[in-house]
């Protein structure tokens, strides 16, 4: 692994070691698929850029608390989606940096994300689980 404030050139490293440590065993498309809602999801969770698009998940109570982290000094340093049980379940892991409200910019922060594939118009997609 990279050292803490290696910046974007150690993201490589931080993708790699997560593909060693988590085989992979969902299909390249729904793969493709949780990494771009995931990394969508976790920037409006942190910056709150976004949650309107995920009103079971941010509610109007949340929409007012302020971000807690700069949109500018947010990047996503890795990400993974894994089944998480049965065939229809996964969970995401995010590993990424951000700018706090403090002023305190860290890396090799770590978010997971479940999700529950379901049909829909238009064929199966993933839909976020609740938080518990």
């Amino acid at each position: 692994m990279p050292p803490h404030g290696e910046g974007p050139t150690g993201d490589q490293a931080v993708q790699q070691a997560l593909e060693t440590a988590w085989p992979a065993d969902l299909s390249p498309v729904d793969e493709q698929q949780l990494r771009v809602l995931g990394i969508s999801l976790l920037r409006a969770d942190a910056t709150g850029v976004g949650r309107a698009r995920w009103p079971r998940l941010f509610d109007s109570a949340e929409q007012a608390i302020a971000p807690a982290f700069a949109t500018a000094r947010f990047r996503v340093q890795a990400v993974i989606a894994r089944r998480d049980g049965p065939a229809d379940q996964a969970v995401l892991h995010l590993v990424w940096a951000g700018l706090d409200r403090g002023g305190t910019y860290t890396d090799g922060r770590i978010s997971d994300w479940y999700f529950t594939r379901t049909t829909r118009e238009g064929g199966p997609t993933w839909i976020p689980r609740p938080r518990t």
